[in-house]
């Protein structure tokens, strides 16, 4: 840490880094939904697209559509441009069905908190996931704060978000790192003066945040 303020505050992104990788599960979904992955995603970026914005995330983590009306649409599109008839039913259902969380990565954060560090979460989230993301976390103490977009009308990589959750947690911005698994959002949070880990493996997130935080016991198993 030498030459660096220390870190005093880490948010950590939900989904990719709290939970398994996000391909296996977007795999899973197409499977469960009987929609081959490329055509899905065509009809969702032609969905999205109708918001004006690129971000398939973005019109339901604001929101500016229900995650219902949503689905709808998608279905719409796949029948009238692609001929495939499907019943995306409850996507967030589907979604979270049988979804693991990241068991050593929430030990680390506990084992953080104990020592002090503020740890949050910030994430672009569904408001219609609200109690499907708490049910898969258990116990209720790995975060002292969460900055969910739904709630206060901003996402990442926005830096509105950024200078928000700094706000929320005390501290300057540069005491402030974002583990997150999209490099946008960590370029986003390293224009807001925070620090970023591009979250590709838990141990090597955990390695980075021990040596900013000066934390250096291991994460409990």
């Amino acid at each position: 840490m030498s030459g660096q303020t220390p870190v005093r505050a880490v948010w950590t992104d939900f989904g990719g880094v709290v939970t398994m990788p996000l391909a296996g599960t977007t795999r899973a979904f197409c499977e469960r939904v009987g929609v081959e992955e490329r055509t899905l995603r065509a009809a969702i970026g032609r969905v999205t697209a109708s918001y004006g914005v690129s971000d398939p995330m973005a019109p339901l983590d604001t929101p500016l559509v229900t995650e219902e009306a949503w689905a709808r649409q998608v279905e719409r599109v796949l029948a009238e441009e692609f001929s495939v008839r499907a019943d995306l039913g409850d996507p967030g259902g589907i979604w979270f069905d049988d979804r693991p969380a990241n068991a050593p990565w929430l030990s680390w954060l506990r084992a953080l908190r104990a020592e002090g560090v503020f740890v949050g979460l910030l994430s672009n989230m569904v408001p219609t996931w609200d109690a499907r993301w708490r049910a898969m976390l258990g116990p209720r103490d790995a975060f002292d704060a969460e900055v969910l977009s739904y709630r206060v009308g901003l996402r990442k990589p926005m830096p509105e978000i950024f200078r928000h959750a700094a706000a929320v947690a005390g501290v300057p911005a540069g005491s402030c790192v974002l583990v997150d698994d999209l490099p946008a959002n960590c370029a986003g949070a390293r224009e807001a003066g925070w620090r970023a880990v591009h979250f590709t493996d838990t141990e090597e997130a955990i390695a980075r945040l021990a040596a900013w935080t000066g934390v250096t016991r291991a994460a409990p198993r």
